[in-house]
């Protein structure tokens, strides 16, 4: 009963680790999100920018997944090239090696749990009082990761692993097959860090097992290569729906650490034994080290550090090199170079947590808003064109293009929903219900544009001919429409509108409307009169009324990035 009360505690503690490493990078990436992903796209001018930007992004959000997947979305989107992808990537692996040092000063030989408990007092307070809530989470998450791993330690030590012989028996025969062995724990080490998601926990248990002096050190650093294998896994999976580029960054995460394994096999002895001395630990081959676990933890963490800035070291140097591998491996296809019906942000699925998740969908919605606003523009083409060849061709593109808003509205609305089902903040939840306020209007903007180019298909099909000032008319409300999207577009992008801003798009739609009125009495003074006839009337009011809706979609766009802004 007591073995199996352990093994409960054990797989307990592990669990522990892994949620409360979580939560403290949920509370971290609430505190800065906007902020690194700012910095994401903005400090990235060459490879060594780069570099220590995903080291820096990746060591405040204790998440390499997080700064891999952003990076994945953002050469998706065209704001990152392939090559500064590249060099984040390299960051992040440097980044994530924070995480070991953690884990390294909190499974120290002094018992944490007075603090720890102290810490998790201090968190509930923060978050009940709602005051530096985020604070609270991380808090709370740093505790819990503490916590399990001092449980963990201690219900380690209380096996007494060291003294079962199956276990003993099943490590001295797993590690005396010389570079085989390495090999093994290497491909155990990927398996397993695939299979939880978590190198950080697959790093908690490498360290339990080397320092209960159950697991050779060169066996436990060949866990600690399978797990930066292992993490790569994750970002090629959530890059198999986006773009060429994005696969490819992905990809050159993969290969990067495989590169890495490769050469520091080669000196794998000479670089283990190097950071042993380091310590002052005597090193022999498949042979558990007989020193305090203290050092044997921070040997594992130094391999960790030193081997990933070597790695860097030597490729930061031939990223062009990386750079055509990975597009030799995964070459591009010309029949995918129409990509305007593809996710170009959140394609890569949802990021590790739902703070930068609603970061990645609000550029999602400006792209939105770009192709609706493409539309316009095509509508204004239709209404001139004369040639039934090209007609045809600009109407099928408008309803290729309302095909796609459908689409784009139905799949940002599923991702805000399962952004919702995270752990949100109020003011979290507000943007998601006013972002899916905006890709309604947004979808119903590409509506309107194709019910324009329905009346105008009309007109051709049925040889109605308007007067002079009738198009004039109708290119006047087609200019004040476009303006207006201008306008939309740009608080998009910045997702803010100032008061000044909005009183003046405000004051364009009044002149829509205004102009609506003034046609709608015009009309029917031009029919009675016989200007023109009751049905080239019909269809010249309904272009018009279908233009003042489209106004109308958009300062409720408008309505709702203000509200975004200025009601919290």
């Amino acid at each position: 009963m007591t073995l199996l009360l352990q093994i409960i505690t054990l797989i307990g503690s592990v669990a522990m680790l892994m949620y409360g490493m979580k939560v403290m990078s949920e509370g971290l990436q609430k505190m800065a999100g906007s902020k690194l992903s700012n910095v994401l796209g903005t400090m990235t001018t060459n490879r060594f920018s780069g570099v220590l930007t995903g080291a820096f992004i990746t060591a405040a959000v204790q998440s390499s997944t997080a700064t891999t997947v952003m990076t994945v979305s953002f050469v998706s989107a065209g704001i990152l090239s392939l090559a500064q992808a590249i060099s984040v990537i390299m960051g992040a692996n440097i980044g994530t090696t924070f995480t070991a040092w953690i884990m390294v000063l909190g499974g120290g030989s002094f018992d944490l749990r007075l603090v720890v408990y102290a810490t998790i007092v201090l968190a509930v307070a923060l978050i009940y009082t709602k005051k530096n809530a985020n604070l609270g989470d991380f808090l709370i998450g740093l505790s819990l990761m503490l916590l399990g791993l001092t449980t963990l330690k201690i219900n380690a030590t209380d096996m007494h692993l060291d003294e079962m012989a199956p276990v003993r028996n099943f490590f001295i025969a797993t590690s005396s097959w010389g570079y085989g062995s390495y090999f093994l724990y290497l491909l155990v080490g990927g398996i397993l860090t695939f299979a939880v998601q978590s190198s950080a926990a697959i790093m908690a248990i490498t360290m339990t097992l080397c320092s209960t002096h159950v697991l050779p050190v060169d066996m436990g650093i060949a866990l600690v290569l399978g797990e930066n294998i292992g993490t790569t896994i994750t970002s090629n999976v959530v890059a198999l729906s986006a773009s060429v580029q994005a696969r490819r960054a992905a990809m050159a995460h993969l290969v990067f650490n495989l590169f890495g394994v490769v050469w520091v096999l080669c000196v794998f002895r000479w670089f283990v034994g190097g950071v042993c001395e380091l310590w002052g630990v005597d090193f022999t081959p498949g042979v558990p080290s007989d020193v305090s676990p203290d050092k044997l933890n921070a040997v594992l963490a130094t391999f960790h550090t030193a081997f990933n800035v070597t790695n860097t070291m030597i490729l930061i140097w031939f990223v062009p090199v990386l750079e055509r591998v990975v597009s030799t491996i995964i070459p591009s296809k010309p029949e995918q170079k129409d990509t305007d019906s593809q996710l170009k942000f959140i394609s890569g699925g949802l990021m590790s947590t739902s703070e930068l998740s609603i970061l990645q969908a609000w550029k999602e919605v400006h792209v939105f808003a770009i192709r609706a606003q493409r539309m316009i523009g095509m509508v204004h083409e239709l209404f001139y064109e004369k040639d039934n060849t090209q007609f045809t061709k600009i109407f099928s593109r408008i309803e290729k293009y309302e095909g796609i808003c459908d689409r784009m509205e139905y799949e940002i609305a599923q991702y805000l929903n399962q952004v919702a089902d995270g752990r949100l903040s109020d003011q979290s939840k507000h943007e998601v219900h006013k972002m899916l306020r905006i890709v309604s209007e947004l979808e119903s903007v590409g509506d309107a544009n194709y019910n324009l180019s329905r009346y105008i298909r009309h007109k051709h099909d049925g040889n109605i001919t308007f007067t002079e000032e009738q198009e004039k008319n109708v290119e006047q409300m087609i200019y004040l429409l476009t303006g207006a999207q201008a306008k939309m577009v740009e608080a998009l992008e910045k997702a803010n509108i100032t008061q000044d801003e909005f009183f003046e798009m405000t004051n364009m739609e009044n002149e829509i409307n205004n102009f609506r009125d003034e046609l709608k009495n015009q009309n029917m003074q031009s029919i009675t009169e016989h200007e023109y006839d009751y049905t080239t009337g019909v269809n010249y009011m309904d272009i018009i009324l279908e233009l003042e809706k489209m106004g109308d979609y958009i300062i409720n766009v408008d309505e709702a990035i203000y509200e975004h802004k200025h009601d919290k």
